[in-house]
């Protein structure tokens, strides 16, 4: 799964990386959780855009906006299938930006297990992408809100050879060459959209085990990447 990252980038970097003509100012985060807002790139008639969504997909017919706090993270295997993201599948994909992300590593006795938290990060600390799903939520029929709610989810795959030791699953980290087919709107190549939701290679990542000071959304200072070993 995919339940806290990163995204610390500096803005010309995150520009050159992802094509865009601009992007709004974005703090430096280093414990972004559920529910919050995240940043993400959609295909628009101009171009890519960046803005911000709520991370938890609120799906287009759902009677409660807290759906989507159950709806962080999507099956990559069975999404294109599952009621709650098929149409977002073939049709509102987008690019959730980070640079690091963090997974628990469960040991000892199964009933109460030591969970020791893991930073995980390109070598050369670059942002990328994980492949995500977006939707737009106008509130219960009949009680339509004001103002619209965009919320997303973050596709997750089986885990690569690094991460396999740490969890069962990681999120789908997509290559850049795969960015202009996963957002083109038009393009509904179910088999081929599913190729590109793959285990990212391990030899690009590195995985440091670090403090359980990130375990708290609260904490979003620069401790949370800090190694444990120092």
């Amino acid at each position: 799964m995919c339940g806290r990252f990163t995204l610390r980038s500096n803005l010309n970097l995150i520009l050159q990386q992802f094509e865009l003509d601009e992007v709004p100012d974005l703090t430096p985060r280093y414990n972004i959780a559920p529910t919050q807002s995240v940043p993400a790139i959609r295909a628009t008639e101009t171009g890519r855009s960046l803005t911000m969504l709520r991370w938890g997909l609120i799906p287009s017919w759902s009677k409660d906006e807290k759906m989507g706090n159950r709806l962080l993270n999507a099956r990559s295997e069975t999404a294109a299938e599952k009621p709650s993201f098929r149409t977002a599948f073939r049709r509102r994909r987008c690019l959730v930006v980070a640079d690091g992300f963090y997974e628990w590593k469960k040991s000892g006795p199964t009933k109460r297990p030591v969970k020791q938290p893991y930073f995980i990060h390109r070598g050369d600390d670059r942002p990328f992408a994980f492949a995500g799903l977006w939707e737009t939520w106008r509130g219960p029929r009949g009680a339509e809100l004001p103002t619209p709610i965009e919320s997303c989810t973050i596709l997750t795959t089986e885990p690569n050879e690094l991460m396999q030791s740490i969890h069962d699953r990681m999120p789908v980290i997509l290559s850049p060459e795969d960015y202009a087919m996963w957002l083109d709107p038009s393009f509904e190549g179910i088999d081929a959209l599913q190729s590109l939701q793959r285990p990212y290679p391990s030899d690009e990542l590195i995985a440091t085990p670090v403090s359980t000071f990130v375990n708290s959304p609260r904490n979003e200072a620069a401790e949370c990447i800090v190694p444990l070993e120092a």
